[in-house]
């Protein structure tokens, strides 16, 4: 089984810095009348993840999934001794002293300095945990003061007339501890930061707002709450799921707008994957962990660093020098491939070929569907990009939105009968 990315965001939306807050953290108690649970969330399930090969950054080594954790009990980033004793300093200038601000100096751009993000989010739930660290679904507090929030206009503006309107605003944190040496995965981040400022589309999960926890010595990062991600999807087709080729036509197609809109800036994801790419309640596609990406000149889009994970890993990456800008194609193959099969290509050998193994089913799909195929696996001096693929017949059949919220409902369906079932067993 696969599970949710383990960055659960990864591009920035906007050029505007990330974002932090500041004071006592309120406990919300679930019994509560205002306790919003998030709704993609059943009670008391937890679900380990098994490892594959893969890798973090720079690797394509063997990487553990993260654990997906599903409870109903919120479940606070530190323990509640911690969070109910804790006095955070008042002005900014007493924020970060020492160790701290030496380490947070390469990220202070992009945080949201005066915010003490325990005043603004509440009601934290633990949803995924990973390497890197663990995501929690919040809610805005109602009576927070928006107009504090560095935030991009757009999604300042929506936070705004949801709190006008008294809708819920619910959102992601994910929660990665400060060291005093600094660590891999904070340089990651600032990676990420660097490398998608100013960028932003509608098929890139955007990094919201970056706010230091004084509490526990972290960063929280705020971005758009996610259903789930195409691996979850795919793990579901063996318990009775059905993915239509207009179904994996549409997520192709929003994949492919994702890695037309990063060529144009000259930018290579580089682990293009059904766990890296995620799924809103509105059906919406979102290319996420950009710890991999690298920013090249269209003359000279030369690496020799070997990334990745090795399924959907293009094979010029494991034998020396590549084309950057030319491997993304060969993983949307593979993610494609694995839509189709309920698994990724080459997941029984250890010696992945250069072409795909054969379908299952091939009379299932259209001619347009495995020409689609045979292109992304193309040398990657022939491979096409993105704007070419688009065209294809293929990706030009899609299904509407409203299909992949049906699908997402049927996900849920799927997963509260297994839950049954198990609970059944064991009574």
């Amino acid at each position: 089984m696969k599970s949710v990315s383990d960055t659960f965001g990864g591009a920035k939306e906007d050029v505007s810095p990330c974002y932090v807050p500041d004071d006592d953290y309120d406990v919300i108690d679930e019994n509560e009348e205002d306790y919003v649970q998030p709704p993609h969330l059943v009670d008391d399930v937890r679900v380990s993840r098994s490892p594959t090969l893969g890798g973090g950054s720079g690797s394509n080594g063997t990487a553990t999934r993260p654990t997906i954790v599903i409870s109903n009990t919120s479940t606070q980033p530190g323990s509640f001794s911690s969070i109910t004793s804790a006095v955070t300093p008042i002005t900014p200038n007493q924020r970060y002293r020492g160790w701290l601000s030496e380490v947070l100096k390469p990220l202070e751009q992009f945080i949201d300095e005066p915010i003490d993000p325990r005043e603004y989010y509440l009601g934290l739930q633990e949803i995924a945990e990973g390497e890197s660290g663990s995501v929690y679904a919040a809610r805005i507090a109602e009576n927070a003061d928006l107009s504090k929030l560095k935030l991009p206009p757009m999604l300042k503006d929506r936070d705004v007339e949801n709190q006008q309107h008294g809708q819920p605003m619910l959102v992601a944190i994910k929660s990665v501890a400060i060291l005093p040496s600094g660590s891999a995965k904070l340089d990651d981040l600032k990676k990420e930061l660097t490398l998608l400022k100013g960028l932003a589309h509608p098929d890139i999960l955007s990094l919201d707002a970056l706010y230091v926890d004084l509490v526990e010595d972290s960063l929280w990062v705020r971005m758009e709450l996610m259903e789930r991600s195409l691996a979850d999807v795919v793990a579901l087709v063996g318990q009775g799921l059905v993915l239509q080729e207009r179904t994996i036509a549409r997520f192709t197609s929003d994949i492919l707008e994702a890695l037309q809109y990063l060529r144009d800036n000259n930018i290579a994801h580089r682990d293009v994957r059904s766990d890296n790419l995620l799924l809103n309640s509105d059906g919406v596609l979102k290319l996420t962990d950009f710890s991999n990406a690298i920013q090249v000149s269209p003359a000279s889009p030369t690496c020799t660093d070997a990334v990745g994970v090795l399924y959907w890993q293009a094979p010029e990456i494991r034998t020396g020098s590549y084309n950057a800008l030319k491997v993304d194609i060969w993983s949307v193959g593979a993610t494609v491939w694995e839509m189709a099969e309920a698994e990724p290509p080459f997941a029984d050998t250890s010696v992945p070929a250069d072409r795909w193994p054969p379908l299952g089913q091939p009379q299932l799909y259209s001619p347009a569907f495995r020409e689609f195929l045979r292109l992304c696996s193309e040398p990657a001096a022939s491979r096409p990009d993105p704007l070419e693929l688009m065209k294809n017949g293929f990706v030009n059949n899609t299904c509407g939105r409203a299909v992949i919220v049906q699908l997402l409902q049927q996900c849920m369906a799927i997963e509260k009968a297994m839950q049954d079932q198990a609970e059944d067993s064991d009574s």
